[in-house]
């Protein structure tokens, strides 16, 4: 693939490796196993001698295909997809990190990234230091000789903080230390934390690279020395293995993925402006917000603010639940990125397990509300907030649910 082309045109011809059928569209490959032509050959294939696919567990076409159309979109060396982001998060950490090593992280991680780092990798003698997400003085502080990881997540989900991308990248790479950037909330059509001086970049294709809620899917990339070098062996053995169909659902995913992103980011932004005229709101969060702390920052590293906008409501958890049981049509469920906008209470579903006082660190209070914005008509999605909104100046107790059968 010639690397002149644009990421549209990336986004639908990367990775295209026809059989003898000559298909146009990518062939999907449901087979554990590949046959060899002879005892030599398998001896070859599995000893790494030569080329070729051998068991699915870590080498399949589909999958082939979709690493190297995500590692051409994000212009990366190297990408290795995995079954889920968690588990991209999982193999990042075990091949970067051994006992006695350190992390310093974001207080700003998704729930399932704050509790591996904080209750399982101590089981393994790995310990991290979470730190403010936009504080650069306070990540250089938190370094050790000890540090061999670095990991953030720009913008946070759900307060949408900004992590200076190039600033914590010199000071993980003065220590000796690698950062890995979790891209998910922007995806490379928005943000290229490589070319920030990320050494990897990890994803969640589960959300907005496949953008309709059908499959779990995940990614690491960077360079090959990291990415094939340390991460490959251990998804070979380990197993945490996207499936073929799943890589082929999300390699139709990212045809679409500048299209949806762009229009859904536009929505958000007028939602967020509509958001703050709301008098039951006490804080609207969005990057592209003049009132947003980083909003120049967010400029400089991202094209857009993203499609996901928080707010607070008065009232705390009563209040929220009021709003959430309230709606229509949005979809009451944490996922995000979808095509149908989502609405979620984070402090009791992706924040729920980790501490009241790690919540607290991260500034999700029992007021907020994270609304993943979809494709449906903008008018649409504000009426169906404001129906709860508007409930708010007459009641403080929810009903056990206002939705209908």
């Amino acid at each position: 693939m010639r690397p002149d082309f644009h990421p549209d045109t990336l986004a639908v011809r990367a990775g295209v490796n026809r059989s003898q059928f000559q298909e146009h569209a990518e062939a999907m490959y449901l087979t554990s196993s590949f046959v060899f032509k002879n005892a030599a050959q398998a001896a070859a294939r599995f000893a790494e001698q030569e080329p070729g696919d051998t068991y699915s567990r870590f080498t399949n076409p589909t999958v082939t295909a979709f690493q190297e159309r995500l590692a051409a979109l994000e212009n990366a060396p190297a990408c290795l997809a995995t079954s889920s982001g968690m588990a991209a998060i999982l193999c990042t950490v075990m091949a970067t990190a051994q006992a006695g090593d350190h992390i310093v992280a974001s207080n700003g991680l998704f729930g399932a990234t704050t509790q591996m780092l904080s209750n399982i990798m101590p089981r393994f003698g790995i310990r991290t230091t979470f730190v403010d997400t936009t504080d650069v003085d306070a990540w250089r502080a938190a370094i050790t000789p000890q540090t061999k990881l670095v990991f953030t997540e720009t913008p946070t989900n759900p307060l949408l903080q900004i992590c200076d991308i190039a600033a914590v990248a010199e000071i993980a790479h003065q220590a000796g230390a690698l950062l890995a950037v979790d891209n998910c909330m922007c995806t490379p059509i928005l943000q290229r934390p490589l070319e920030l001086g990320a050494d990897l970049v990890i994803y969640s294709a589960t959300k907005y690279i496949d953008g309709q809620g059908r499959v779990l899917g995940g990614a690491v990339l960077g360079s090959k020395e990291i990415v094939v070098g340390k991460m490959y062996p251990l998804m070979r053995t380990i197993g945490p293995t996207l499936s073929a169909f799943n890589a082929w659902v999300l390699l139709k995913g990212l045809e679409t993925l500048r299209l949806r992103i762009e229009a859904q980011c536009a929505s958000a932004l007028q939602l967020a402006h509509w958001l703050e005229a709301q008098p039951q709101i006490t804080r609207v969060f969005h990057p592209s917000l003049d009132s947003h702390p980083q909003r120049e920052l967010a400029a400089r590293q991202q094209r857009h603010g993203g499609a996901i906008v928080s707010f607070e409501v008065t009232g705390g958890r009563t209040a929220a639940w009021h709003v959430v049981d309230s709606t229509e049509m949005l979809s009451i469920t944490a996922n995000l990125g979808d095509v149908k906008s989502t609405i979620t209470h984070p402090a009791s579903t992706t924040h729920g397990r980790i501490t009241p006082e790690a919540r607290a660190r991260a500034g999700i209070t029992e007021g907020l509300l994270r609304v993943s914005v979809g494709l449906e008509h903008l008018e649409d999605i504000q009426a169906d907030l404001a129906r709860g909104l508007a409930a708010l100046a007459h009641s403080t107790q929810p009903s056990a649910s206002l939705r209908s059968a």
